[in-house]
């Protein structure tokens, strides 16, 4: 019988490869660590196998960068490090032997240098360990081939048969993990299906994704503006007016017999807009950057997350156009003070005044801002590529 044939009811963890130096993207840091998209390139497969219901993950990365590989992952559970070897081989060993106390039945192993990880290549290769003990994603070569010798082209070679090898790549736990330590090779195995392979595992192809794609150098971290259309985001948020605080809105202190309660400064209009930028390009939302439960943020101003938004837009490679925040009340009057919480933003966010729209209107007395119990508020932001 397969040894996978009995790994359903078992635990399915993770290896994420980024102990290499991967200079080749340009600058002093790996490029595992490099914004792409608005995010750590570390940070997008491990959302996805996290996402995926994956736990624990473990990432191998390079001695020295453990803050930076700590920062690229903040607020994703059920992960943990472990310093990698000189070759790659070294590394997943290192990672495997770090799950022993786990022992889990199944464990995808994956680079961290393909950041778009869909969830379809994870399904399929967790299907394929129901019968095999070995799985790797593929997809078919499509050009034609042809050997070279002495820089000249020598004979065709057929394509029937062959494949470009992708990862996660995934295997039943402790035959892996046997494998590894059984390896004898080349210096570094070039994948861990070559290590499977010569302890003598069967390895199940399923299908691959184009948008698995490696990033190796600097061009590969760049996205065209051409082709990347103006975006828009949409946020919306409500706070419970108490007594006892302050009153922020827009970045504006507003002079009030209450104040709105939160976490932060409860600046319920920043936050819609925190969340419409996060929205325009795709990055999660205000609690995914700055969780309610973590106690650094009570009482913070609401201004460093708007920073830290915008910061986001830039780093993928896009610029504000304008923002449009709505406030939803019936106390105070808002009027009096929308050109200062006009400038106010345009001041965090560095952009002008004409960019900038804020009104005000009332739910006719109805629902929790009507009766007075809360402020709301919603924002859209539109952004274009740089």
């Amino acid at each position: 019988m397969n040894a996978s044939s009995s790994l359903s009811a078992g635990s399915t963890a993770a290896i994420v490869v980024a102990a290499g130096k991967g200079l080749r993207t340009g600058g002093d840091v790996p490029k595992q660590f490099v914004s792409w998209r608005a995010k750590p390139l570390l940070r997008h497969c491990v959302e996805a196998l996290a996402k995926a219901g994956i736990s624990p993950i473990v990432i191998a990365i390079p001695p020295g960068w453990d803050d930076v590989a700590a920062a690229s992952v903040i607020g994703i559970a059920g992960v943990r490090f472990v310093h990698g070897g000189e070759t790659r081989q070294e590394s997943v060993r290192h990672s495997l032997e770090a799950l022993t106390a786990e022992f889990p039945a199944r464990v995808l192993i994956h680079d961290a240098a393909r950041p778009v990880l869909p969830a379809h290549v994870i399904d399929g290769l967790l299907a394929a360990l129901a019968e095999h003990d070995a799985a790797i994603p593929v997809l078919p070569t499509v050009d034609s081939m042809v050997r070279g010798e002495h820089g000249l082209r020598a004979e065709t070679v057929n394509r029937d048969g062959l494949y470009r090898v992708q990862t996660p790549q995934a295997f039943a736990f402790k035959a892996i993990l046997e494998a590894h330590r059984q390896w004898d090779g080349a210096p570094d195995a070039g994948d861990d299906a070559q290590v499977a392979v010569a302890a003598g595992l069967a390895v199940a192809l399923t299908p691959g994704d184009e948008a698995l794609r490696k990033v190796t150098f600097a061009a590969d971290l760049q996205e065209q503006p051409m082709n990347r259309p103006p975006r828009t985001g949409m946020g919306f948020d409500v706070h419970r007016l108490v007594e006892g605080e302050d009153l922020w809105l827009c970045g504006v202190k507003v002079p009030h017999a209450k104040g709105l309660s939160g976490h932060s400064d409860a600046d319920v209009a920043i936050h819609a807009l925190v969340d419409a930028l996060l929205g325009a390009i795709a990055a999660g939302d205000i609690g995914d950057h700055f969780p309610p439960s973590d106690a650094q943020w009570k009482g913070a101003s609401s201004d460093r997350f708007l920073v830290h938004a915008h910061q986001l837009v830039i780093e993928a490679g896009y610029r504000i156009a304008n923002v449009d925040v709505t406030i939803i009340c019936e106390a105070p009057r808002i009027g009096p003070h929308k050109l200062a919480m006009r400038q106010a933003l345009a001041r965090i966010l560095r952009i002008a005044l004409g960019a900038v729209s804020v009104k005000a209107t009332t739910t006719e007395r109805l629902g929790t801002t009507g009766r007075g119990e809360g402020i709301a508020a919603q924002a859209v932001v539109t952004v274009f590529a740089d």
